[in-house]
């Protein structure tokens, strides 16, 4: 059975707190599995989720900074103490190239496990994989920094009451979808007639920048958005220095992009009480709203139903 479900491994920006481990995210979603940005003490959260690093097919890094990437030693070593079978993807800035090496192999180990390096080199890079499309789109922050979604191609729904006119059942509805049309009672009907565009579903992942064209391309008609929200609007000139986003901003991008389900994350250590976040947000997002912890899934929400016309 398919299951498609965010995992939060960590919510803190730049310094880990007694309640929020470096930053962390866990996508399932089918047959994938991708970590994203694993910051220090990634690997110990994992052993709190139930997921393991054989489960992993693909780890995706935003930017070179430690609280995104201080984790991937340990993991990459576990992939090989683990003796994981298959290969295992990683997507990272490719100007950051020399960072990734250092990090791959930071102390001896015995390699088995077989990486695919696969940098992105340019904004809007796309990789195909069996469940859709994972995109990159540049992000503006101090370092080379890169968001990531994954976008599911679209598929049809046939609508039963079309097909029941057309007298099509059974078998004859397989071939219609696979070839596109069929021939009833001297007429044909095409595939158009008797179904519906069921959208695909898209999943974005923001973090550290300031708000720019990349942030809405990848937050487009996402049904569920991982995003930061560093600061609160009080430091809102400080977020714009530093290359971050408050939680109205991040909200009023969510709004304005059409995204379904919102999850806050990477917070300052500064703010003690999160609710600070979720008031903030709310006062701009008036859709399904998360502020994230660590821990704890978030399933991307249900199909959007689509209109027969």
């Amino acid at each position: 059975m398919s299951m498609r479900e965010l995992t939060v491994l960590g919510t803190a920006s730049q310094t880990p707190t007694r309640l929020r481990n470096h930053n962390g995210y866990v996508l399932r979603w089918d047959d994938e599995v991708i970590l994203f940005d694993p910051g220090e003490g990634s690997q110990r959260q994992l052993l709190h989720t139930g997921i393991t690093a054989t489960d992993l097919t693909r780890i995706c890094v935003t930017h070179f900074h430690g609280d995104h990437c201080l984790g991937l030693p340990g993991t990459i070593q576990r992939l090989s103490l683990d003796r994981v079978p298959h290969p295992v993807a990683v997507h990272f800035p490719a100007g950051g190239a020399e960072y990734f090496a250092r990090l791959r192999h930071a102390s001896s180990f015995h390699e088995t496990a077989e990486l695919a390096v696969e940098p992105v080199t340019a904004d809007g890079q796309r990789i195909t994989l069996g469940v859709g499309t994972l995109e990159a789109r540049r992000l503006r922050h101090p370092i080379e920094t890169y968001g990531y979604r994954l976008v599911e191609p679209d598929g049809c729904r046939m609508l039963p009451e079309r097909l029941s006119a057309y007298g099509i059942g059974g078998p004859a509805v397989g071939e219609l979808l696979r070839v596109g049309h069929l021939d009833v009672g001297g007429r044909r009907v095409t595939r158009d007639e008797v179904s519906v565009v069921r959208p695909g579903q898209r999943f974005a992942f923001v973090m550290d920048t300031g708000l720019c064209d990349g942030v809405y391309a990848l937050a487009e008609h996402a049904d569920l958005l991982v995003i930061e929200s560093t600061f609160l609007a009080s430091e809102a000139a400080l977020a714009a220095e530093v290359g971050h986003l408050t939680a109205g901003q991040a909200a009023r991008v969510a709004t304005e992009s059409g995204v379904r389900t919102l999850v806050l994350t990477h917070f300052s250590q500064r703010y003690a009480d999160p609710r600070r976040f979720h008031d903030e947000a709310r006062e701009h997002f008036a859709g399904e709203l998360v502020i994230a912890e660590d821990l704890t899934t978030v399933p991307v929400p249900p199909r959007r139903v689509a209109s027969a016309g």
